[in-house]
């Protein structure tokens, strides 16, 4: 197991390496210069090229890509272009509302999502299986900005249970985090459970029918015994794998999530810096959240082991 760990991790040190020299040379190639909209429309060439000169965007390709990299490698992201401000430090004051909804949305995701998909597999081809995919195909279907925008009729411009839009931190009032975080989370989370739980159900349904839960049946175990000990247990892998690249999901819907509800997090972050063409933090936060699937995805590997000793790499 820890030989292929680190056959992982440094696959991981080369596809991370990948994902910077792409993503740089993406922006590199977009159109639209930054200096020009800094110097507005009254400038002249020559203030724009003072300006592109003053940023370093006049140098050639790789002379930009290693200076970059080699500031990435020692913990430095760059500077806003705009704000004047490094980027790091921009990143540390936006990251907890987007950690906040992305873990707020798994937990609930996870715990809705498993056990719809059990339930549906357990009463295949009952009412109850069919409710549980009528609503995978919907969940799936509609997008998350249209969830927000309905739950935000309902509870907070109707029922006044919660608020339209902002975020508190959790460490100033726990109360009032939930409240804020609360309508987020349901509307993300709504395509992740459909995914999940469609996944878990045919996943179960194919444990169900083996051999040897039949003989957990005539040995007299309980329902719950078999779904969760046996079934749930030789059903993981494909669960698991769902759950990993459900991330991907996360992190475009976040995007969308945090514009529709107005949270300061990495996602209205990466709006606002696309809008104005400030590269530097576009660069960061793209790489931050590759980063982050990169290594959820290598746990989800080490977790295939435990889950099932037969796997190896």
């Amino acid at each position: 197991m820890t030989l292929m760990i680190l056959r992982r991790v440094l696959s991981t040190i080369f596809v991370m390496a990948f994902v910077a020299f792409f993503v740089f040379g993406l922006l590199y190639l977009a159109p639209g210069d930054p200096a020009a909209l800094i110097a507005g429309d009254l400038a002249t060439a020559a203030d724009i090229e003072r300006i592109r000169a003053s940023l370093g965007l006049d140098r050639p390709f790789h002379t930009q890509f290693l200076s970059w990299l080699g500031g990435v490698l020692q913990g430095d992201l760059g500077t806003s272009i705009f704000s004047n401000r490094p980027v790091s430090q921009l990143i540390a004051q936006r990251i907890e509302p987007t950690l906040a909804l992305a873990t707020t949305t798994i937990v609930f995701s996870v715990i809705i999502a498993v056990p719809m998909g059990i339930v549906a597999a357990w009463r295949a081809g009952s009412w109850v299986d069919r409710l549980v995919m009528g609503f995978a195909v919907l969940g799936f279907s509609v997008p998350v900005f249209v969830f927000a925008y309905v739950l935000i009729i309902i509870f907070a411009a109707q029922l006044q249970l919660v608020p339209v839009m902002g975020y508190v931190s959790i460490f100033e009032n726990p109360a009032g985090f939930f409240r804020s975080i609360a309508l987020p989370t349901v509307a993300l989370g709504v395509t992740y459970i459909a995914l999940i739980a469609r996944i878990t159900r045919a996943s179960m349904l194919e444990a169900i029918n083996q051999d040897y839960i039949r003989t957990a049946h005539a040995k007299g175990l309980g329902i719950v015994a078999i779904l969760f000990r046996h079934a749930l247990r030789n059903a993981s892998v494909p669960i698991v794998t769902t759950i990993g690249i459900g991330i991907a999901l996360l992190i475009g819907g976040v995007v969308v999530t945090e514009s529709v509800f107005a949270i300061p997090g990495l996602g209205r972050l990466t709006v606002d810096a696309i809008l104005r063409r400030d590269y530097p933090i576009i660069q960061a936060v793209i790489l931050i959240f590759s980063a982050i699937y990169v290594l959820i995805n290598l746990a989800i590997d080490a977790a295939y082991i435990a889950l099932d000793p037969r796997i190896r790499y």
